[in-house]
């Protein structure tokens, strides 16, 4: 048989789902659309589902029956009392009593009759809960309208998110079940939950919540805890690490009564909250030493890596020096091999040296700056630029110089300049057959 297929989404469902998925971070497209279509495409209620889940709190939103609220009830030594309604007095209460038996019996069982057969017809609208903090919201109010402001601090918020401050701060919680119908109701609320001294320890022990078995959210946690009677109280606590009902109080119990078994349970179970804020204390203690140990092992790495940081730029400043050191060096053998080259050259290019008999030839002493002496001939008509080439390819040369002249003292134009593009010759620099220039070093300029 060939599954159904879903209806298309109209505009503002698609803009829904949407916003959920990007609320929640769920992936899958089918399971943000099939829980917004169990919350009636409610996305506030669906998000607070959500949110309940991942804190590891019960779903206050239409919770499927394989999921029942996070309560121990199943504890043999929950404390019971139970007040029941007090038996009748003389011949005429009994008789009053006799009398009204079989019109009391026909009226509830007709009743009981006639809510049985109405499930088959319309289910009942309480088992779906769509606004459980409108419900809570809701009670309180019809409660101050009924009873006046002078009550215990209500909690308003859901049953889920109470057991879970209860949890979170160990303190007791005291569940009230409010019926609306039944006719204890009106007198407990009015003697007992409303006196000065019921409000004092209620505020100052214990949270308190209640809701009317009427609404959605009361009638699920009705099902919860499952009353036999009405008024109900419910106290309920952090044992054994789990939220576990200690005491169920049924029945119409006066104001004193009512303090004295709140006391009386307290009392028996303190203890056990002692014993959590024990562990809850070490337990933090323990996180806050390990938190400590983390950040000095953090702080320790830190150093670590920031002193391998400097010796690595150390290292790595190291290198470069001995980088540049053997590129200078090399630089250095380069310019040595060129220079040494570029003697090598001018020395073959030099013009053959005139004979000492030639009566056009010139010769010069040259005094180099290590003083030693160079003696050679030249021709009168031979460039300027031939003296500078042949000291230039000596070895004991510097790289760099200026040729004097005494007698009067000058520069020799030895290489073009803008004043003498094209240096004289000998003759024309008023050398004399015999001469002697001093060569300047210029290196170091």
């Amino acid at each position: 048989m060939a599954a159904p297929e879903e209806r298309e989404l109209t505009a503002e469902q698609t803009e829904k789902l949407l916003q959920f998925q990007d609320l929640t971070g769920i992936e899958s497209m089918d399971q943000c659309r099939h829980t917004l279509e169990q919350h009636n495409w409610n996305i506030e209620a669906a998000v607070q589902d959500r949110l309940n889940e991942q804190e590891g709190v019960p779903s206050v939103f239409n919770p499927p029956p394989s999921r029942p609220l996070q309560v121990n009830t199943a504890d043999h030594r929950i404390y019971s009392y139970v007040v029941s309604r007090p038996q009748p007095r003389g011949l005429l209460g009994w008789g009053y009593y006799f009398i009204m038996l079989p019109f009391r019996f026909t009226y509830y069982t007709l009743l009981d009759i006639f809510r049985f057969a109405l499930r088959f017809i319309r289910p009942d609208p309480r088992s779906r809960v769509t606004d459980p903090v409108g419900d809570i919201i809701s009670f309180i109010h019809m409660f101050e309208e009924k009873y006046g402001r002078i009550h215990p601090v209500f909690y308003q918020g859901t049953y889920s998110q109470a057991l879970n401050d209860a949890k979170r701060e160990l303190r007791f919680l005291l569940v009230y079940l409010h019926g609306d119908d039944h006719q204890d109701t009106d007198e407990f609320c009015r003697n007992t939950l409303c006196v000065p001294e019921v409000i004092t320890l209620i505020n100052t022990r214990m949270l308190f919540w209640a809701c009317s078995t009427n609404k959605p959210e009361g009638y699920r946690v009705s099902q919860a805890l499952r009353e036999n009677t009405y008024p109900f109280l419910a106290v309920i606590m952090l044992k054994d690490r789990r939220m576990t009902v200690v005491g169920r109080l049924e029945g119409l119990i006066q104001a004193d009564d009512l303090i004295n078994q709140l006391m009386f349970i307290m009392d028996a179970n303190q203890t056990y909250l002692v014993s959590e804020r024990l562990e809850r204390e070490e337990r933090n203690q323990t996180q806050v030493l390990r938190q400590q140990q983390d950040e000095a092992y953090l702080a320790s790495l830190r150093a670590d890596q920031e002193k391998e940081r400097k010796k690595k730029e150390e290292r790595e400043m190291k290198k470069r020096k001995e980088e540049e050191v053997q590129q200078q060096k090399l630089a250095e053998e380069r310019r040595r091999q060129t220079l040494q080259e570029e003697k090598e050259r001018k020395s073959e290019c030099l013009p053959p040296e005139p004979h000492p008999d030639d009566p056009d030839s010139v010769k010069i002493i040259f005094k180099l700056p290590n003083d030693s002496r160079v003696e050679r001939r030249f021709h009168f008509t031979q460039s300027l630029t031939v003296i500078h080439d042949f000291l230039f390819s000596l070895k004991e040369s510097p790289e760099k110089f200026q040729i004097e002249a005494n007698f009067p003292r000058r520069v020799l134009p030895c290489l073009p300049t803008e004043e003498w593009p094209n240096p004289p010759t000998l003759q024309e620099a008023g050398l004399s057959h015999t001469e002697v220039l001093f060569v300047q070093d210029l290196t170091d300029d």
